[in-house]
Formats: structure tokens, C-alpha cells, sequence
């Protein structure tokens, strides 16, 4: 009886098991197993029997391969019964192609093999809570870590709000559970490396050692709180000596931090799930970071109550810095792509480049996103799209986590770090400054319409998603699809007019070139190669968008 049930569920699922055939096989394709002559992708070997297959009859799927030491995650949340909102997350739309191959040069399978390429890629777990009201847990997660005394980072602008702030409702909890605490609440929006010290000077200056931390704020809280902790357990003279390389020296975290429970208050940066820290650097006047997965909060409390004050530009902002992580984790260069191959585990670092697992959380962050921001922005009470924004910037924080950003983010820091005198509305700030996902998303329209021929597929993927009707787009117009329907976004929600409306103009690309440059660990991640040409162009192109 049972096994007339499995067939007759077997039965009625027929066509979805064949879409999931056809899934592995292009999972395979793209991440797949390596060729036995040369150690590398299959995709990228000329005497590769299953390239042979694709090339040669597309419409037929091989499952042969020569050998499989990647088994493809393959997740498919679309059941027989669901809504016409629900989507298929696949790994890989695209079945490669000599055609697919040939848009791009150094794609092709005549191209010189590099043997320095990783094989692997490494997945590292966010210890997430979501739900309305969690916030007032925190207090008994620090008595469970036995944590007698903690120093709670937040911004001044959220002590303003009194009684009906997210601080008071964590200083009350740590009060309930017999918690010390310290509030440190000068969070600089937009850090720096002088408000970095800052914070690092103020929790060396207590006597006794601090047990835990707790940051209640935007990204720049968190990651505010992120370097007091690694400055204060493993001290050293060189400030530089852990931010990312080139500009720092880019040295490992010896060993494990202390707990860092991350509250956040807006929707978009995911720093309660990522090991990433990120500031302004003053003399240099770059910004750029700490990455490492020994960063990462302890714990990440997400409550969507906590974003009800939240003013409308800081929700664009924050907002648009989610649709990006999403979209340049799901399109960044395949994690097997990347060079150079780690010498050892350790090594191998977090923004790794695109790979199965972190593409269901950039896909479910991406769909979140698309429906639900325009939702909250324009009306703040509606408690089910602001939740569900929040939720979405946290799987996008995940995915980024174990695959990274790359060109938006990568030439965001150039023109925050270079800001002369704009002023957001709805910041409290006496100092000109650029939302980090205002500078992030200017620049998306023009970097997806140059990233869209490296794999047209995953880029008319991220478009329909976004509402885009994709029948019969042409793969070299993937590109413009998907930036048309950012730009649909932006325009509903009244982001400025790309780089001018912000203060550049032509004459500062020199410079906003140069400054991104440097900015390797993102930039690298690009699905095409960039330099100064390449840049020149992209900025020239995001000085207006509409």
C-alpha cells in the first residue's frame, strides 16, 4: 500500500523531477566535476566528454561524468501546489555553451589552464533568531553564556528615542537577568578608523575586562562593536594589521573573540550574519575593512519591531544595500573561478565567489526584496513587509557571507570616501557623508548591463525575478534587462540621479578610479576582469540613470 503511494507521488511530481534532472546537470556544468587530464572544471576542458554532450545536442541531458568530486547542491522549494508567487531556486540556469563561452574571452576552452584556481568552497552558518518582539531574549542568551558583564554599542540617535528604542528595551532585559552593562553609544554612521579607536580606547579604559558585547544599531554599529572585540582580544600597534589587503596587511584573527550579539535596527546591511567590518579610512581617504568568518556575531537577534522608527531614506538605503548583496553574490565569479588557490584551509576567504549553497539565500533575498521594500517604504505600518525586508537583508547577509560582492560594492567605497558636501535627509549627521547603499546602488544599472554577457542566463534569472518578462531576450540584452528593472525600483522609490545628484562630476572619474583599484577583495570577484578603462566607463555610465 505504502509503495502504490510513493508512485502515485512519484507519478504526479513527473515533470518537476525532470526540471531537477535538468538542474544537477547544470549545477554540474558550471561547478561541476573536474576532467581527469588537466584537474580542472569540466566545462573548461577541451577533451571533456559532457562538454562534448552539451555542445553537440543541447537537447538531450548526459548525467555521465568523468568523475564527481563536487556533489551539486541542488534545493528546489517549488511544490505542485504552490502560489504563482512561489519560485524555483535552482544553482544554474545556464547550460554552457561554445557560444556562452566565446561572449567572453577568458572563458573559453581554449584558454590558457590556471592551475591556481580553488576547488572548494566553504560554508559558514549564521547563528540567526527572527521574530516580532525577540529582542527582549537578549538578556537571557548573555546569562546563558555566563557573561557577567557587557558593553552595549549603539549610536546616539537611538538613545534619542527614550523609552520607545530598541536600546532601552536590551538595557531593560540585561537589568531583568542581573547583567552589568556599559552603554557606549558614539557609533559614528559611517565609521571611520578615528571612530573605530574610539570605541577600542573606550573599552580598553575599563579596569575590568568586558565578558560579552551587544550592538543595537545599523551596520555601523555593528561593525563598530566588531572591532572593539578583535582590537581588544588580540591587540596590536599596527591598526592596519588585520584590514583587508592591499591597504592593510591583511593578517589572520589568531583565535576565537568574544561573544558579539548583534541586534540590528535597519533592513539591509546583514552585518548581524557576516564577518566584515567596514570604515573610512581618514589619511588615506578610502574606505574599506576587516573580513573574517571569526567576525561574525555570536548571534544575530532580527526584530522586526526594532525597524518601526526607522526613517524613510535610511529604509531606501539600507534597502538597496540588500537588493545589491543579493545580486552581486548570485553573479560574482564562480567560487572554482577564483585564484589564487588558498595554501591552506585557513586561508581560503569568506568572499570566495558564487557557489550553490549562498545562491538560495541571494535568490530568496532577492524575491523578498523586489516585493516587499516599495511596500514598506511607502507605508511604514504595514508590518508584514517590513518584517519580511528584514528577513530578506538577513539571508542576503548569509549569502555574501559565503560567496561576497564584488563591482557595486567595489566602487561604492571610492565615492563615499570621497564625499564633499551632500547630506542625506532623515540622517542626524553634521558632517557630509554618503549612505553606503546609496553610493552601492548608484552604480547598479551600469555594472549589470557590463556583467550580464558573463552569464546571461543568471542575469535574465535575477530580472524575471524582479518582474522582467524574458521571453525571447537575446543573452547579449540580459544585461540591460535586469538594469532596467533596478532602475524601475530606484525610480519608484526616488533615488538620486546617479553620481551627479550626489556631487561628482567627469572630471572626478580619475580619481574615483584610483580609488577603487585598490579594492581587490571585492573587485576581483567580478564575472568580467576590470581595470581603468573598464571602471572609467562604469562610473561615466552611473553619473545619471534615468
Amino acid at each position: 500500500m505504502a509503495s502504490n503511494l510513493i508512485i502515485r507521488k512519484l507519478l504526479s511530481n513527473k515533470e518537476q523531477g525532470l526540471k531537477n534532472v535538468s538542474n544537477v546537470f547544470r549545477s554540474v556544468s558550471e561547478y561541476g566535476s573536474t576532467c581527469p587530464c588537466h584537474g580542472i572544471r569540466q566545462g573548461l576542458c577541451k577533451g571533456s566528454s559532457s562538454l562534448n554532450n552539451v555542445n553537440n545536442n543541447n537537447k538531450s541531458v548526459s548525467t555521465t561524468t568523468t568523475t564527481s568530486s563536487v556533489t551539486p547542491l541542488i534545493f528546489d522549494m517549488k511544490s505542485s501546489t504552490s502560489s504563482s508567487s512561489s519560485s524555483s531556486i535552482i544553482t544554474n540556469t545556464n547550460i554552457i555553451n561554445n557560444n556562452n563561452y566565446n561572449n567572453l574571452g577568458r572563458y573559453s576552452s581554449t584558454a590558457t589552464v590556471q592551475p591556481d584556481y580553488d576547488y572548494a568552497f566553504e560554508v559558514s552558518a549564521a547563528n540567526i533568531r527572527f521574530g516580532k518582539g525577540v529582542t527582549r531574549e537578549v538578556g537571557q542568551d548573555l546569562k546563558a553564556l555566563n557573561a557577567k558583564y557587557v558593553c552595549v554599542f549603539t549610536d546616539p540617535n537611538l538613545v534619542a528615542l527614550g523609552n520607545s528604542s530598541p536600546v532601552w528595551t536590551v538595557c531593560e532585559s540585561l537589568k531583568n537577568n542581573g547583567i552589568n552593562f556599559v552603554l557606549y553609544d558614539k557609533v559614528c554612521i559611517e565609521p571611520t578608523d578615528h571612530s573605530f579607536k574610539d570605541a577600542i580606547q573606550f573599552v580598553k579604559q575599563h579596569e575590568r575586562p568586558f565578558d560579552a558585547f551587544v550592538a543595537v544599531g545599523g551596520g555601523s554599529t555593528m561593525d563598530t562593536a566588531k572591532a572593539a572585540n578583535l582590537y581588544t582580544t588580540y591587540p596590536t600597534d599596527n591598526f592596519l594589521e588585520y584590514v583587508n589587503a592591499p591597504i592593510g596587511l591583511g593578517r589572520p584573527i589568531p583565535g576565537p573573540l568574544k561573544p558579539l550579539i548583534a541586534i540590528p535596527t535597519t533592513a539591509g546591511t546583514g552585518s548581524e550574519a557576516t564577518g566584515v567590518a567596514v570604515f573610512h579610512l581618514v589619511d588615506m581617504n578610502a574606505k574599506t575593512g576587516i573580513s573574517n568568518r571569526k567576525l561574525k556575531p555570536t548571534l544575530g537577534i532580527v526584530d522586526p519591531d526594532n525597524t518601526r522608527t526607522m526613517p524613510r531614506t535610511v529604509a531606501i538605503a539600507s534597502g538597496f544595500d540588500q537588493l545589491c548583496h543579493a545580486l552581486e553574490s548570485f553573479t560574482a565569479i564562480p567560487f572554482n573561478r577564483r585564484s589564487p588557490r588558498p595554501a591552506s584551509p585557513s586561508l581560503r576567504p569568506s568572499y570566495q565567489g558564487s557557489n550553490p549553497v549562498a545562491d538560495i539565500w541571494a535568490l530568496q533575498s532577492l524575491e523578498l526584496i523586489h516585493k516587499y521594500l516599495p511596500l514598506a517604504v511607502e507605508d511604514p505600518s504595514n508590518d508584514e513587509a517590513r518584517a519580511q525586508v528584514m528577513l530578506g537583508a538577513t539571508f542576503a547577509g548569509i549569502g555574501i557571507e559565503n560567496a561576497g560582492v564584488h563591482l557595486c560594492h567595489g566602487m561604492s567605497y571610492a565615492v563615499s570616501g570621497m564625499v564633499r558636501d551632500y547630506k542625506p535627509e532623515g540622517y542626524n549627521t553634521d558632517k557630509p557623508m554618503i549612505p553606503h547603499g546609496l553610493s552601492v546602488v548608484l552604480h547598479a544599472p551600469a555594472v549589470f548591463n557590463f556583467t550580464g554577457i558573463s552569464n546571461p542566463q543568471r542575469h535574465l534569472h535575477c530580472a524575471k525575478l524582479m518582474g522582467a518578462d524574458i521571453t525571447n531576450v537575446r543573452d547579449e540584452d540580459s544585461g540591460r534587462v535586469l538594469s532596467d528593472q533596478i532602475r524601475k525600483i530606484m525610480r519608484r522609490l526616488d533615488v538620486p540621479d546617479g553620481l551627479t545628484a550626489v556631487g561628482y562630476n567627469h572630471n572626478d572619474i580619475p580619481a574615483l578610479v584610483t580609488g577603487t583599484l585598490p579594492q581587490h577583495r571585492v573587485t576581483k570577484l567580478s564575472p568580467r576582469p576590470v581595470g581603468a578603462e573598464e571602471l572609467t566607463k562604469l562610473f561615466e555610465d552611473s553619473m545619471t540613470i534615468y
